[in-house]
């Protein structure tokens, strides 16, 4: 599959766009017509129609080396979005296999990667990169290997070591997310790091995630959909860039809804690592904008029912209070009240 990858941008004058592919392979996260917080964990296998997001381990797309230079852009702004603490050495080298193995047998026209015992070669030609270097080795590459590979792949990436029965946040690359903050989070154990999540705690959401997590086997990754929505189609929404971002929900009108509001998905796989033994946590972030949602009829019925009847403080802690009315109203047009089919998948 030969990708033609586009040159786009996700800050300033937002030329971001999905084509009519693109949006059909987006992973919709909503399998029905209301919404809850839930674990919803399910195996992360190939799954959904050619073409989809679900297809392969790792998912590579045609926003992928716009979605690198913005990375690049939002690192040297801020070289903390990746930071590694000196006990997870062995998790980057699995990180790293995973991520180059994945790219390379799933995309095998864009990356190539060459063993002959620990002396590898790592070809990436969408970006021109062709590295060799020693597996195992740092001082092989031009910098970490956590931070050499996740500055080529799509999504964020957090590390959590396992120990005294808890998950650690000991290392990631973080430059596409949410509003939450790698340097804020990094030493905190699971429940720390969710403590903000409202509805959740009080029916026991994190208790039977982390029960389920620790007991993650090896070569069986799962996933799971998260979502939340955002004004513009901008990757970095950090806590640190609030100043450049939060005021834009203050932007929506009526007329400006298609163009400006978009759904957020993160499509959050868990890896249990070889050697390490820790967990690899890759948040992959898409975006799509309402007009692009509402030429999937299914899917413009079913999030304007989400999103009318979601509970107020799931809203607020979403930040979509401001705009919520704005854009439910224009949804409106679009939900003819017809049942929708069960599943996320386009009819």
């Amino acid at each position: 599959m030969n990708i033609k990858f586009k040159n786009e941008t996700f800050r300033d004058d937002y030329t971001f766009k999905n084509s009519p592919e693109a949006i059909r392979r987006f992973p919709f996260p909503f399998n029905e017509d209301k919404y809850m917080y839930s674990v919803n964990m399910e195996p992360h296998v190939p799954a959904g129609p050619a073409g989809h997001a679900y297809n392969k381990p790792i998912d590579v797309d045609e926003h992928f080396v716009a979605e690198m230079a913005d990375r690049a852009k939002v690192l040297k702004e801020d070289p903390l979005r990746y930071q590694a603490l000196p006990h997870m050495m062995a998790a980057q080298w699995d990180t790293l296999e995973l991520l180059m193995e994945a790219q390379a047998e799933g995309y095998p026209e864009h990356f190539t990667l060459e063993k002959n015992g620990d002396q590898w070669r790592w070809i990436n030609r969408p970006m021109g990169i062709d590295q060799t270097f020693t597996f195992g080795d740092a001082s092989t590459l031009p910098m970490e290997p956590l931070e050499f590979i996740t500055r080529q792949a799509q999504g964020d990436f957090v590390i959590v070591d396992q120990r005294d029965g808890q998950l650690w946040c000991d290392a990631g690359m973080v430059t596409t997310q949410a509003d939450w903050s790698l340097d804020f989070d990094i030493g905190m154990n699971f429940h720390e790091w969710h403590g903000p999540v409202p509805l959740a705690h009080e029916i026991g959401v994190f208790d039977r995630a982390l029960k389920f997590l620790l007991n993650l086997q090896q070569g069986k990754p799962v996933r799971r959909l998260n979502w939340t929505m955002t004004i513009n189609p901008r990757l970095d929404t950090s806590p640190e860039n609030y100043h450049k971002w939060g005021p834009d929900r203050a932007t929506v009108t009526p007329e400006n809804v298609g163009d400006k509001v978009h759904l957020r998905c993160e499509l959050q796989t868990l890896w249990r690592l070889p050697r390490s033994n820790a967990i690899l946590f890759v948040i992959r972030c898409y975006l799509i904008k309402m007009e692009e949602l509402v030429t999937v009829p299914k899917w413009a019925r079913r999030f304007h029912r989400v999103l009318r009847d979601l509970p107020p403080e799931l809203a607020d802690y979403k930040g979509l209070t401001r705009y919520r009315p704005t854009t439910v109203e224009w949804l409106a047009k679009y939900d003819d009240g017809q049942p929708t089919t069960p599943g996320i998948y386009p009819e």
